[in-house]
């Protein structure tokens, strides 16, 4: 027997409620709400500082460390290309190659997201959620750890 959600949010055993959005007010506040196409939009440009910084932290770390393993094949290479050098040279080092792959499958990751967003702008749900993520740093207030970066406005991000 299926049990619906409000069941089961009242049936919880700590016997709290689960906070839910009311969509009618959500969008209502959206449209009464001047300021949250500019935080939602810092919030973006936080989310795509925050992912650039780990693409370059992965690559000073495990990128670095994974073309230390790999100098002497790299070495070789120069000397005398190939393909199958190149193929033995990853196949045997494992873990330089899934390092480098790590990296390289990150940073296109980002390079894809990014580019999608300035070419046809960002996906519908995409903006309902950080509309979302927006709502839930307003709503805890000042201890919020992103509060400064999205709604203060001698720390956050200046207006473009």
């Amino acid at each position: 027997m299926a049990r619906r959600r409000d069941d089961i949010s009242s049936n919880s055993s700590d016997g709290e409620k689960s906070k839910s959005i009311d969509t009618s007010s959500a969008i209502f506040s959206a449209v009464n709400d001047p300021n949250l196409k500019q935080q939602v939009r810092r919030l973006h440009e936080l989310t795509i500082y925050f992912r650039w910084l780990v693409v370059a932290l992965l690559w000073s770390s495990i990128g670095a460390w994974s073309l230390w393993s790999l100098r002497a094949e790299i070495a070789l290479w120069r000397q005398h290309f190939t393909w199958a050098a190149l193929r033995y040279g990853l196949a045997y080092n494992r873990l330089p190659t899934l390092g480098l792959a790590l990296c390289i499958g990150m940073t296109a990751a980002v390079l894809v997201w990014q580019s999608r967003n300035i070419l046809w702008g960002m996906s519908h749900e995409e903006q309902k959620r950080l509309e979302q993520q927006v709502r839930r740093i307003r709503q805890q207030g000042s201890s919020h750890p992103l509060w400064k970066w999205v709604f203060d406005r001698k720390t956050g991000f200046q207006a473009r």
